[in-house]
């Protein structure tokens, strides 16, 4: 040490001065190097795997939801008739016919839907307890489409 000492001593200020910038400008550096960007790149690194896990939470919520819902058996109250009506006319379509035919099953004919809507009515109608046993759509021409469906209750 103390030849570091005599060896600096024999700069001049001129020396000095820049040698101790240049070992001020060293610690910096390795400080920079050796703390803030391992402490900012891992900070960054747990931003996005805290950010994944909120997205793989949800998707698994959303799953673990529908699975449950896919369990439930949901009764119908009344006839198959009146549920298929009150089904329709919650979903904003009008029943040109509706006759109960034999076997538990029910016709019934829509004159006029939207496609996209007719078909997601269609498809919730399994969570409400009908199974859709045949369906037939016509397209009438004004971009709307007639329906003649045929459904049963689903066996409890």
């Amino acid at each position: 040490m103390s030849a570091l000492r005599t060896w600096f001593d024999g700069r001049s200020l001129r020396e000095k001065r820049l040698i101790l910038v240049m070992l001020g400008l060293t610690a910096l550096t390795l400080v920079w190097a050796g703390i803030v960007r391992p402490v900012r790149d891992g900070l960054s690194s747990a931003r996005e795997r805290h950010a994944d896990a909120v997205v793989r939470l949800a998707t698994t919520e959303s799953a673990v939801d529908a699975i449950r819902g896919a369990g439930r058996r949901v009764p119908l109250t009344g006839s198959l008739a009146d549920a298929l009506r009150a089904q329709a006319e919650s979903a904003g379509f009008v029943l040109a016919s509706l006759d109960e035919r034999g076997g538990g099953r029910v016709h019934a004919t829509i004159q006029a839907a939207r496609p996209a809507a007719l078909s997601r009515w269609v498809a919730g109608l399994e969570g409400g307890g009908i199974l859709v046993d045949s369906a037939t759509w016509h397209d009438n021409g004004d971009g709307s489409v007639a329906a003649d469906l045929v459904v049963r209750a689903r066996a409890s």
